[in-house]
């Protein structure tokens, strides 16, 4: 079956987590493997994250997006979906990586959502005024699955206890691990995530009060062909 002929996936929205800690040991961010089993991306190191879910449009985080941030999220979608966008990021590195990425909270809310009932029960509440908007990328055609994934970074700080004393993710990542910035690029990576990590590096190479004002890149495709633009 040829390219033109294979039935169109539309991309579901996405979002993933970079998480970046910064110590004796230099500026490294969290990755792991996925399973060998998986249809999308098998053993490939990618960062934590996957499909927006409805309730994420229901948490309360702590602290929203900063303007400048949820601005350039929304862009092509609503405020509302912006920040449940982030707020996905957040729960798919719970479920994935077992961290509870946020701020301790007096009263935690409640959620029927079975994995936002388990992160909100550890008296956590999700803080979103320190994430950074890196990159969006959309899955080229031809993919059984495809994603229109948000990419967003945050420092390591936010993890409420550390990644030995994380609860158990769901075994989507394995080898989690903390990869320094500078050596990521050596491992078996999506093509997306070399462009990721090379915007990464960019970021953390300048002051973090000039990282607002900066454009987004925009990985994309027409056809078979990529588009890299702005936001």
């Amino acid at each position: 079956m040829s390219a033109a002929s294979e039935p169109r996936v539309r991309p579901r929205d996405a979002a993933t987590l970079v998480l970046v800690r910064s110590d004796g040991e230099g500026q490294r961010v969290l990755m792991g493997q996925r399973h060998a089993g998986h249809v999308f991306m098998p053993d490939k190191f990618v960062f934590p994250g996957g499909r927006l879910d409805r309730a994420d449009h229901r948490i309360r985080p702590v602290t929203e997006l900063r303007p400048a941030v949820a601005d350039r999220v929304a862009v092509g979608t609503t405020p509302g979906r912006a920040r449940a966008l982030a707020l996905a990021a957040v729960r798919e590195t719970f479920e994935e990586a077992g961290l509870l990425v946020g701020a301790r909270v007096a009263r935690p809310q409640r959620s029927r959502s079975p994995s936002w009932r388990r992160f909100l029960a550890e008296g956590v509440a999700p803080t979103l005024d320190s994430f950074e908007f890196v990159a969006r990328a959309i899955t080229p055609p031809g993919n059984p699955r495809r994603y229109d994934a948000r990419f967003f970074m945050a420092d390591a700080s936010l993890i409420q206890g550390d990644l030995h004393e994380a609860l158990g993710g769901d075994g989507e990542l394995l080898d989690l691990r903390w990869v320094p910035v500078g050596e990521a690029q050596s491992l078996d990576l999506p093509e997306v995530t070399h462009f990721v990590i090379d915007e990464v590096a960019r970021r953390l190479a300048m002051p973090r009060s000039q990282r607002d004002g900066i454009p987004v890149p925009f990985y994309r495709f027409r056809g078979e062909k990529p588009i890299f633009g702005k936001l």
